[in-house]
């Protein structure tokens, strides 16, 4: 039994040395498993851990707040119940110009989100996706700014909850992995426009905020082509989700980008529904989740001209 406990043991220090940030402690139990992100269970009620990030971004020169989404608002406007739930989109130009201008499909990620939500047990979290997540899934090169975004991440949601942040499941994933990518036959103002008319005209669509990447960039001197991230919500299908997961108000509401590369060829790109099914474990809701590959697809058609 000694052995067999040695080895446990073993196995635990060998995880918590394979990590991308020396000095952290890895997950000393996996209560947040969610790919790509780091995670914090927070020593305060719901309200003081929500307003103490939001606090944290204000006082801080270099962010600013771009959307707060209370989903359990938006679920009881649904006729729906769900715990204590808010995904905060955050910009921090100084770095997200650095990756916008190495990989502007990057601009599906950014600008940056957290996540707080209370489970049924009453216990608090935040999450977030880690930096080297974003290196991963853009095939972005390791710098010291970016080590200091990673830092900043944490330090906000160690702000927020006062408790230590960990890293949840694999830290990274392919390259460009979940990624949908359609090209324009039409001018990205073209393009743009069109997906922006078809969802407003859709009466279970709202658009939540609309984000304006190249703008971003050039308030940092860097120039990337255009590129504008559009975010919606469906209401009632998000309920849905989260009452059988609540870490997949991470990736909600939905996202498009609209972008064009360096040759000037205009993409519309979002996240696959079967990559946010994996990443957070969704196992029902089939007719819900096969509606919103079918929303996209007809915004993706819409929008290039296909």
């Amino acid at each position: 039994m000694k052995k067999l406990c040695c080895l446990f043991c073993l196995c635990l220090v060998f995880i918590g040395c394979n990590n991308d940030d020396p000095g952290d402690v890895l997950f000393s139990s996996d209560v947040v498993s969610v790919t790509g992100t780091r995670y914090s269970a927070s020593n305060n009620e719901y309200d003081p851990t929500y307003s103490g990030f939001i606090n944290a971004v204000n006082q801080n020169a270099d962010s600013d707040i771009i959307a707060e989404v209370d989903h359990a608002a938006n679920a009881i406007a649904t006729g729906r119940v769900l715990n204590s739930t808010n995904t905060v989109f955050f910009t921090v130009p100084t770095y997200e110009a650095q990756i916008l201008a190495e990989n502007p499909l990057a601009g599906l990620d950014l600008p940056g989100k957290m996540m707080f939500y209370q489970n049924e047990n009453s216990e608090v979290f935040a999450v977030y996706n880690s930096v080297p997540y974003v290196n991963s899934r853009y095939g972005l090169e390791a710098s010291e700014n970016l080590d200091e975004y990673a830092t900043l991440l944490k330090n906000l949601a160690n702000a927020a909850t006062t408790g230590e942040v960990k890293f949840s499941a694999d830290a990274m994933v392919g390259l460009e992995e979940g990624i949908i990518t359609a090209e324009s036959t039409r001018s990205f103002e073209e393009t743009y426009n069109a997906l922006r008319s078809a969802i407003s005209s859709d009466e279970n669509l709202d658009i939540v905020a609309q984000v304006d990447h190249q703008e971003t960039a050039a308030a940092e001197n860097v120039e990337i082509p255009t590129s504008t991230l559009i975010l919606f919500s469906y209401p009632e299908l998000e309920a849905q989700l989260m009452q059988e997961s609540q870490t997949v108000a991470l990736d909600l509401p939905q996202k498009i980008l609209v972008w064009q590369d360096e040759e000037e060829v205009v993409h519309v790109s979002y996240n696959d529904t079967d990559y946010l099914i994996q990443r957070h474990m969704l196992t029902g809701n089939s007719e819900e989740l096969q509606e919103i590959v079918q929303i996209f697809e007809t915004l993706t058609a819409v929008a290039t001209g296909d």
